[in-house]
């Protein structure tokens, strides 16, 4: 699943086309993908001005003059893609600028999103009214991450992928920021002490910086707007390395399950 890396890459790719562009056609190839899209998109977007593009966990938003903001989520398989020549069978959302730009939304799976939502009330939107701060933003410290973890008997890894603690993380970048701090991914959230936790926040911004600025990590279907793949897996100190050398301590790397998740360590570097 493409997370906050390559949700961010394909943000800052679209606006490159979309960022104060009208679109001046809209067309829907199907009904919708994991859900239905809003039965008024189409009459909603033709015409509208983008006022500008953001994101908020692993959705991507595309804010219009109407007042209204088109979220997106790219699911398991999705990704938009930039002036195709051609139309495919898994091209599902098609927006047209008056820049001639033509951004297609392309999703086999179909586990994806998308929704009109009211600007004024963006953070309220039942799926954004409960998320976690943002990890890239100052609301997320130490002291934060002690608040929401005390007491907590879960694992310290399930917890990092609970968007109520922090929006937006995903299994990747906690395995990676896991190993970064030197904490072992099952020991319960609540007995990390104020130390580690000191090194997790910094850890956690810049496996995420590093991520987006490496245009994210490619796994399966995953690629930019313009088909640029993202090379952060090249970069990858834990993550799906079981049984090779810890790039720390040489000491090989293991491989577990948790909440029907994979989680990779070290056990000499992760304590």
């Amino acid at each position: 699943m493409p997370e906050l890396p390559e949700v961010e890459t394909t943000v800052r790719g679209l606006a490159r086309y979309l960022d104060g562009a009208r679109l001046i056609r809209v067309q829907t190839r199907r009904a919708g993908l994991r859900r239905p899209f809003p039965v008024d998109l189409v009459q909603v977007l033709t015409g509208a001005a983008v006022t500008g593009l953001g994101r908020r966990a692993k959705y991507g938003l595309i804010h219009t003059d109407r007042g209204q903001t088109m979220v997106f989520h790219l699911g398991m398989s999705g990704r938009w893609r930039t002036n195709p020549d051609e139309l495919g069978t898994h091209d599902h959302l098609v927006l047209e600028t008056d820049g001639g730009h033509r951004l297609v939304l392309c999703d086999p799976r179909r586990f994806g999103s998308v929704d009109l939502v009211m600007e004024a009330g963006l953070d309220q939107w039942p799926a954004f009214a409960a998320l976690g701060p943002e990890p890239l933003g100052d609301a997320l410290d130490a002291a934060h991450l002690k608040a929401a973890l005390k007491g907590r008997s879960a694992t310290i890894k399930l917890m990092l992928l609970d968007q109520r603690i922090v929006a937006g993380l995903g299994n990747i970048y906690v395995c990676e920021a896991l190993l970064r701090a030197g904490i072992d991914p099952r020991k319960a959230a609540g007995q990390v002490g104020g130390p580690a936790l000191a090194r997790l926040v910094p850890a956690i911004k810049t496996v995420i910086a590093e991520a987006i600025e490496a245009g994210g990590s490619t796994l399966r279907d995953f690629a930019q707007p313009d088909g640029e793949l993202g090379y952060f897996s090249k970069r990858f100190d834990v993550y799906d390395r079981a049984g090779q050398p810890c790039t720390r301590c040489s000491t090989p790397i293991q491989r577990i399950v948790q909440g029907g998740r994979s989680t990779w360590f070290c056990a000499k570097c992760q304590r």
